[in-house]
């Protein structure tokens, strides 16, 4: 029995696991960096151990501090979650040989699993379909996808799309891939343009019993990333649906697999057709939309296989107990769940990983609605890991009735502090095509998320209901004159005027009577609740003004979404103006190369460094012909997004 349990994990996986473990009576054990040190999962464990460091070559990828941080607080097994060191066969043989229970497969399942090139020859023994890529590829074999053969989540993956590219990408997919993790392996397929991921959860008792607890799709990517996932797969022919659930099963008793994993396909839907892709021998990120359709806890069973009572051992738990019979059919899945991975990043700038405060994080705590999430209100975003904030789902008996009802929870979350993906995800679930269950992995290339979005009078008037927000802010400030009405003129000319970045602005009037402005009815102010009528339709604005006086920053909430409106303060400081030419940040990151020297002349489109974010890198090129007159990053720093890396000063004739 398992009486104690570290994770070797941080955020909202490890609060997951944690939870599963309260329920049980299991104690458990929190790692964490310095980095994470405020975040929720810490003090949610029972005790929590510190490994010195923020990046994760310096802890969560450190095995010896995992595995001497649970000796050091008395654990008798390690979670591995996902991630990290999640799929690392000698980290899982070395959690053995410090005598702790491992939840998770064996490492030689792992490294039969680990490697693309090597699973996907014993898939094809084992009579799975793979998809393979001629050795000496033509233009008729185009388009083609190379990929890592050591890891996943879009890393070390690139299409080519012209065989003179083939090469270069094959370059740059080896860099991503190295630095990912520390396997430079990869290998080229046939691309499918418009495929579906679909994949099979399977719970194996490691003597070849395998139990498959249906399928989810995970086809809506960006970058290769997963954004939206779903259970039951929606219009998927059930023919095909058994085949996928059958070939799983045959995948994972190749391999005599024990515990949770995840056999993950291709599905060609145009010709009814599929392909294996790979084996996750772990927990899936989207694994909670299987445990709602299908009534069970997964990381329940994978303990229960851990602790050696595999699947025919009973949990107590009533929700979990038709799951455990694997020599029965577990039955059908129960509704449609839709699960959304919530991030901080910024879509303005082609959805890059932000960082920084999260001032206010609330999602509607209703029925149906489950948050699996690793921050909170006042939590720190940091630059060294992933920027997923939480994931928000919804079970509900239709599918149709799960997108309106998820597109309703995030329409109401409150997130202040950091941008986010939210109305992306709104205008996803309110797709007509997503509704319609016409999905691919092509289905957010060239979509723009502003050309769906519901616009009304809802979000017309945000930056007037941010400036009166203001207004009343430094009303309520005053210490004298504290009755006379905000910018009250006994002849007044013309209106206020408040600006905000991006070219917004607002005009109002103040008086006796309140607030005006042209063709609107200001019903009611306070800086937290702005109430303007258009048309006689009254729309009532949440509103949190924040930054010193000229400077503000409102976060303005409405029932049609969020905005995040910066005031321009009227004399800009000429110390804060950034010189022309400079090269800034796009995202936090850490600098893995400078290509050019102080001095160097450079044309415009020169790369001059490259910055990795999120294990993916990124080419900052030079803005214009001319000279690098400063360089402000060597490799190894890190910067924050906005931070000034390089200047490149124009050339200028003479």
């Amino acid at each position: 029995m398992i009486n104690r349990l570290l994770v070797a994990n941080r955020a909202e996986i490890a609060s997951r696991v944690f939870r599963t473990c309260r329920r049980l009576g299991i104690e458990t054990v929190a790692i964490h960096s310095d980095a994470d040190a405020g975040l929720p999962y810490v003090a949610e464990a029972d005790t929590a151990v510190r490994l010195p460091g923020n990046t994760p070559g310096e802890t969560y990828l450190r095995a010896d501090l995992v595995i001497e941080a649970a000796k050091k607080a008395g654990a008798d097994a390690i979670h591995p979650g996902y991630g990290f060191l999640s799929e690392n066969a000698d980290f899982a043989q070395a959690v053995v040989d410090a005598g702790l229970t491992w939840v998770g497969p064996d490492a030689s399942s792992i490294t039969s699993m680990g490697s693309k090139i090597g699973a996907k020859e014993l898939m094809k023994s084992a009579g799975v379909p793979i998809l393979e890529a001629p050795e000496s590829p033509t233009e008729a074999d185009l388009p083609l996808l190379v990929k890592a053969s050591a890891g996943g989540g879009g890393r070390g993956m690139r299409i080519v799309r012209a065989l003179a590219d083939l090469e270069t990408e094959i370059g740059k997919a080896r860099e991503e891939a190295a630095s990912a993790f520390g396997d430079g392996t990869v290998f080229v397929e046939p691309y499918v343009e418009r495929g579906r991921h679909v994949e099979v959860q399977v719970v194996g008792d490691g003597a070849g019993d395998v139990l498959v607890l249906g399928e989810r799709d995970c086809s809506i990517q960006r970058r290769h990333q997963k954004v939206v996932e779903e259970a039951p797969a929606p219009a998927l022919p059930q023919a095909t649906r058994e085949a996928l659930h059958e070939a799983a099963r045959a995948a994972a008793s190749a391999i005599d697999y024990r515990g949770a994993g995840t056999v993950e396909f291709l599905y060609d839907e145009d010709a009814d057709r599929f392909f294996f892709l790979e084996m996750n021998t772990r927990l899936q990120v989207e694994h909670p939309v299987t445990e709602l359709v299908h009534g069970v806890d997964l990381v329940e069973m994978q303990l229960a296989v851990a602790e050696g009572r595999g699947l025919d051992a009973r949990s107590g738990s009533a929700v979990e107990e038709v799951a455990l019979q694997p020599s029965r059919d577990p039955g059908g899945p129960q509704g449609h769940a839709i699960e959304v991975r919530l991030y901080a990043e910024d879509p303005a700038a082609d959805y890059q990983p932000q960082s920084g405060v999260l001032t206010t994080f609330e999602v509607p705590d209703e029925p149906g609605v489950r948050v699996d999430g690793g921050f909170v209100s006042g939590s720190e975003v940091s630059t060294f890991y992933d920027a997923m904030l939480a994931k928000v789902m919804v079970h509900a008996p239709t599918r149709e009735q799960a997108c309106r009802q998820l597109a309703g929870v995030l329409r109401r979350t409150r997130i202040h502090g950091l941008v986010t993906n939210r109305d992306q995800l709104v205008a996803i679930l309110t797709d007509p095509d997503f509704v319609a269950g016409r999905v691919s992995t092509a289905f957010l290339s060239g979509w723009s998320s502003s050309e769906r979005q519901r616009t009304g009078v809802e979000t017309t008037d945000a930056p007037l209901a941010a400036a009166i927000a203001i207004a009343e802010t430094q009303r309520l400030a005053r210490t004298v004159q504290a009755r006379i009405p905000v910018a009250f003129r006994n002849v007044p000319s013309q209106p206020q005027r408040t600006e905000f970045e991006a070219e917004l602005s607002a005009e109002w009037w103040g008086g006796r009577d309140g607030y005006s402005a042209d063709g609107v009815n200001v019903v009611a102010a306070t800086p937290e609740r702005v109430t303007i009528e258009r048309d006689g339709v009254a729309t009532t604005y949440a509103t949190s003004v924040t930054g010193l006086p000229g400077r503000e920053t409102v976060d303005v909430d409405a029932p049609s979404g969020y905005r995040r409106l910066v005031r321009v303060p009227r004399f800009l400081d000429p110390s804060e103006q950034v010189a022309s030419g400079s090269l800034l940040a796009p995202m936090p990151g850490s600098v893995v190369k400078v290509l050019v020297e102080q001095g160097q002349q450079v044309v415009a489109g020169d790369p001059v460094l490259v910055l990795e974010a999120m294990k993916m890198q990124h080419t900052v090129s030079a803005p214009t012909d001319g000279v690098v007159s400063r360089l402000e990053v060597a490799p190894g720093t890190q910067v924050a997004a906005g931070e000034v890396m390089a200047v490149v000063e124009e050339n200028t004739g003479g």
